[in-house]
């Protein structure tokens, strides 16, 4: 089954700010936030243990294990075990330190084994309070987590998470699995494995309207060769193309601030939203199914309803295009 099989619609709800990324978020306000994305329709919902250590899987279980399992497509991640011991050093997330920082006190234990796989859903399960995940990604086999040893942990989760995954999706046990990742190489490499292929992939950050290039170069041709499709996580680039002054979940640096002005400029001169052109934008690619923004108040979700449906002159993007501020070779929304 492919993955526009599978997700509903063309918006989903990301839930890493659930886990309180950045900053703390109170109890209230995350279910305020999840139950104003389902009155909106939205009906896909993507988490992971990661995210505050559970906290954020904890969060959406709350609100949606009052619904009907049917209504709605659950995907979470493997790779990361939740303990019960509290973590009394400072975790090692690589170039992502400090992301969770107020998230729940407990370990996280990285592993992408056979065994550890199986216990990590069973641990989602249990904090989502649910019986079942529709797709499972692998998360973070990339260099920005582990630098040069991300091969080594490719590798285990090769031999590990990949065959459970596929073991599970051909049992019918979930519908689907892939990579959820924030660079490409993983991604690649997997696509040209002579084994079981993933579904998809859930890429963050990296087919935005200011991080597109490379993705453009290798993995998206190769992923509409093999039928695959993609998921865009961050589509607002943590934050700085919504207002924010975060990028790649660090303080935006001058250059990116000077590139989102200029993007505002002509979006403002076309009385184009910079959320409906970013949005927009990442789901342009034939190989694009879903985006799943973040957010912590229920008017986020609002203005996310309304960017995918702003109506947006092909002259804006036409604009953009001749500013140099996206590729050429950048498939554009329908109708510019």
């Amino acid at each position: 089954m492919s993955l526009k099989e599978i997700v509903p619609g063309r918006l989903g709800f990301g839930t890493a700010p659930l886990g309180n990324m950045f900053r703390a978020i109170p109890d209230e306000d995350a279910r305020a936030t999840v139950e104003a994305a389902w009155e909106q329709g939205i009906r896909y919902y993507d988490t992971a243990p990661f995210y505050g250590a559970g906290l954020s899987e904890e969060r959406l279980g709350q609100v949606l294990s009052g619904k009907p399992r049917d209504a709605y497509v659950l995907s979470s991640k493997v790779g990361r075990i939740v303990l019960d011991e509290l973590e009394t050093d400072v975790p090692d997330f690589g170039e992502k330190g400090g992301l969770f920082e107020h998230g729940n006190p407990n370990k996280v234990l990285h592993d992408w084994s056979a065994d550890a796989t199986e216990r990590s859903i069973e641990g989602s399960l249990k904090r989502l309070g649910t019986d079942r995940l529709d797709i499972v990604w692998v998360h973070d086999i990339a260099q920005d987590f582990h630098g040069d040893a991300w091969l080594q942990k490719f590798e285990e989760a090769r031999t590990g998470a990949f065959r459970v995954l596929s073991r599970l999706r051909d049992e019918g046990v979930i519908k689907a699995w892939g990579l959820g990742v924030n660079k490409t190489e993983p991604i690649e490499l997997t696509l040209g494995l002579d084994e079981p292929q993933p579904d998809g992939f859930l890429l963050a950050g990296r087919y935005t309207l200011l991080d597109h290039e490379h993705a453009l170069q290798r993995l998206l041709p190769m992923a509409q060769e093999h039928g695959v499709g993609m998921i865009v996580g961050g589509p607002y680039s943590s934050g700085v193309l919504a207002g924010g002054a975060h990028f790649e979940y660090q303080q935006a640096p001058p250059e990116i601030v000077e590139r989102v002005s200029k993007i505002k400029a002509l979006a403002e001169k076309h009385g184009v939203s910079i959320k409906a052109a970013a949005l927009q934008f990442s789901l342009a690619h034939p190989v694009s199914v879903a985006a799943v923004p973040g957010a912590t108040r229920p008017s986020r979700i609002a203005e996310d309803v309304a960017a995918l449906n702003e109506a947006v002159p092909a002259e804006f993007w036409h604009d953009l295009r001749a500013a140099h501020l996206i590729s050429p070779a950048a498939p554009l929304p329908a109708g510019a």
